[in-house]
C-alpha cells in the first residue's frame, strides 16, 4: 500500500482498518510504527508528493497531506513495546485491530472484528476515559457516523464520565460535535450524548431547554422540537428542488460551499438548527389567559451563541452565521400574515436579515415542519409559499447587493442644499428602498423622493 515503508515493522491501526472492512471509504490513514515516526513520515511524504509536519510533540505523531491523491496520513510510535500492546491504549474495541503493512492477519486482541459484525461500540475499559476525557464525547460521534450502539457496560462508564469531558480543549469538543451533527445519523448520536449526560456537559445551553413547555402551537417542549427543527433541517438538504423549483440549482451552489471551520453552509445550518432556540428557557414567560410566551428569546439567543462560539473558539464567521440565523429566525413568519407583500416589505425584510437572508429564509421552513400544533398545516403551506418568494429575492441580493439610488450622496447634497451628515444618510437610505420598490429608477424620480422625504420626513 505505502511502497515508501516497505520493510518496515509499520501497522494500520484504528479507523482506517475498521472503515476498510466496513467497506467504507478510507481518506485517514492511521500508521503505527515501530521506528522513527518522523523518517517514515518524510518517506510517504516523498512518496506522496506532500508535507509532512509534527501533529503531536507529547506523542510523536507526524501527519502527511496527500494533496493529489486526498488523503491524510497520521504516523504515530507504538504506545508500549508491541502492536498488541499499542491497540490496548485504545478507546473502543472496534478502533483496536491492526493489519501488518507488509501483509498478514488481522490482529483483534479485544474481539473488535465481532463488535464490528454486531455493530457495537464497547470501551476497552474505564482506565480508557482516564487517560483521555474526550473519549466519552467520541461515543456519541461513533454512533452518529456508523450507527452502532453502545453496551450496557459502556453505557454506564461514559454517563460516569461525562462531566469531566470538558476537561479537554475546546478545538478537540468542538471537533468531536461537528463530526457528531455532519453525520448521517446526527439525530441519534445527539439523542445518546444526551441521554449519557455528554450534552448536559458540553452544550448546557441545549440541555436546558428539556421540559421548557410551549404554547398550544407546539406539540412538543422546547428539547423536543428543536430535535425535530434539527431533523428537518437535515431532510430539506434532499428536498430543495420540491420546496423551491428552479431555485434549488443557485442554492446547492452557494449552500454547498465550504462556510467556515471547515463546514459547508448546508452543515452550518444544521448548527444554526440545534441552537437557534436556546434562549427560551431565560425568556419563558405567561400571559394572563395562561398562554406562553419567550417574548425576545431571539435577541437573548443571539447573545447566549456568541458566548458558547467563544467558549468553543469557532471561528467569527461561523459565530456571525449562528448569531444572524438565531436573531432573525422569526421574521419571515411574522410576515406571513401580511401576504401580499409590497415591494417596501420585501426590502426591509431583506435589509434586516442581511447577512443571512438566504440562510435563515431556509433555517426558517425547517422551524415551521417542525412545529405541528394547532392549526399546523394551513400555518406550513402559507409559510412555505412565502419563503419560495422570498428566497428568489434573497438569492439576487446576495448575489447582486442592494440596489444603489441612481443619485451620488455628493450629488444629493448639492441639489439639496445639506452637508453631510445624519440627514444625508437618512435620505440615501430612503432612496435605496425607493429604488428597491422601483420608486426611484432615474436620477430625476430620486431628487423627487428626496424633495418630498427632507419636507415630509413621515411620508
Amino acid at each position: 500500500m505505502i511502497a515508501a515503508l516497505r520493510g518496515e515493522e509499520a501497522w494500520l491501526v484504528g479507523g482506517s482498518v475498521r472503515d476498510g472492512l466496513l467497506g467504507r471509504p478510507v481518506t485517514d490513514v492511521d500508521l503505527a510504527v515501530a521506528g522513527d515516526p518522523e523518517r517514515a513520515a518524510r518517506a510517504i511524504a516523498d512518496e506522496v508528493g506532500g508535507p509532512a509536519f509534527a501533529l503531536s510533540e507529547a506523542f510523536g505523531a507526524w501527519r502527511v497531506i496527500d494533496r493529489r491523491g486526498g488523503r491524510l496520513f497520521d504516523v504515530s510510535p507504538l504506545q508500549g513495546d508491541t502492536i498488541e500492546a499499542d491497540l490496548g491504549e485504545r478507546d473502543f474495541t472496534i478502533n483496536a485491530m491492526a493489519r501488518p503493512l507488509d501483509g498478514g492477519e488481522l490482529i483483534d486482541p479485544h474481539r473488535g472484528r465481532a463488535d464490528l459484525d454486531a455493530r457495537l461500540l464497547r470501551v476497552l475499559g474505564s482506565r480508557t476515559y482516564e487517560a483521555d476525557p474526550l473519549r466519552p464525547l467520541r461515543l456519541g460521534r461513533l454512533a452518529a457516523e456508523l450507527g452502532f450502539a453502545p453496551d450496557a457496560q459502556t453505557e454506564r462508564l461514559t454517563a460516569a464520565a461525562a462531566p469531566r469531558t470538558t476537561e479537554a480543549s475546546p478545538e478537540r469538543i468542538f471537533g468531536e460535535l461537528k463530526r457528531m451533527l455532519i453525520a448521517p445519523g446526527a439525530v441519534a448520536g445527539l439523542e445518546l450524548a444526551d441521554r449519557l449526560g455528554l450534552v448536559a456537559a458540553v452544550l448546557p445551553e441545549l440541555a436546558a431547554l428539556h421540559g421548557v413547555e410551549q404554547s398550544h402551537f407546539h406539540h412538543l417542549d422546547v428539547y423536543g422540537h428543536t430535535l425535530e427543527v434539527l431533523k428537518q433541517q437535515i431532510e430539506l438538504e434532499d428536498r430543495l428542488e420540491e420546496l423551491f423549483g428552479e431555485l434549488a440549482e443557485p442554492l446547492h451552489q452557494l449552500l454547498d460551499e465550504t462556510f467556515a471551520d471547515d463546514l459547508t453552509g448546508m452543515q452550518a445550518l444544521r448548527f444554526g438548527a440545534l441552537l437557534h432556540d436556546i434562549g427560551k428557557p431565560a425568556t419563558r414567560g405567561m400571559r394572563p389567559d395562561g398562554r406562553v410566551t419567550f417574548i425576545g428569546h431571539d435577541a437573548v439567543g443571539e447573545e447566549m451563541i456568541r458566548s458558547l462560539c467563544r467558549r468553543l473558539r469557532t471561528s467569527e464567521r461561523l459565530s456571525r452565521l449562528l448569531e444572524g440565523v438565531t436573531r432573525h429566525h422569526l421574521v419571515l413568519g411574522f410576515l406571513v400574515h401580511e401576504r401580499p407583500l409590497d415591494r417596501r416589505t420585501v426590502y426591509r425584510y431583506l435589509k434586516h436579515t442581511t447577512p443571512v437572508e438566504v440562510e435563515v429564509t431556509l433555517l426558517s421552513c425547517a422551524d415551521r415542519l417542525a412545529t405541528r400544533g394547532k392549526n399546523a398545516e394551513p400555518a406550513i403551506a402559507a409559510h412555505l409559499e412565502l419563503a419560495r418568494e422570498l428566497m428568489a429575492e434573497a438569492l439576487e441580493w446576495r448575489a447582486a447587493g442592494p440596489p444603489r439610488p441612481p443619485v451620488r450622496g455628493d450629488e444629493l447634497a448639492g441639489e439639496l442644499g445639506i452637508e453631510p451628515g445624519p440627514e444625508l444618510g437618512r435620505l440615501l437610505a430612503e432612496l435605496e428602498e425607493a429604488a428597491f420598490a422601483g420608486e426611484a429608477g432615474t436620477r430625476e424620480q430620486a431628487l423627487e423622493v428626496a424633495r418630498r422625504l427632507r419636507h415630509n420626513p413621515h411620508s
